[in-house]
């Protein structure tokens, strides 16, 4: 899974709702919002519309698009605060 939470916080910073962004890159808000919600995988070609919409450079993708959803389980947690 991959956390968006970045990819989102620039579409805001950019001043564009999900509604306005999958208008301008052609997209159903409900499928983009599912995209987002990794119920469905992004195409590259959505990705580079994305990032011309909203200014991204290629070489910074991945941290928009490509950072892994981190899970920590309640017993590290335990560790963790030791």
């Amino acid at each position: 899974m991959y956390n968006y939470s970045k990819l989102l916080g620039r579409i805001k910073e950019k001043g564009f709702t999900l509604e306005a962004l999958a208008k301008k890159i052609g997209l159903n808000v409900s499928t983009l919002s599912k995209k987002l919600n990794n119920k469905s995988e992004f195409h590259q070609d959505e990705i580079k519309k994305i990032c011309r919409v909203i200014d991204i450079e290629m070489c910074d993708i991945g941290t928009y698009f490509f950072c892994q959803e981190t899970l920590v389980l309640q017993s590290d947690v335990g560790n963790i605060r030791k």
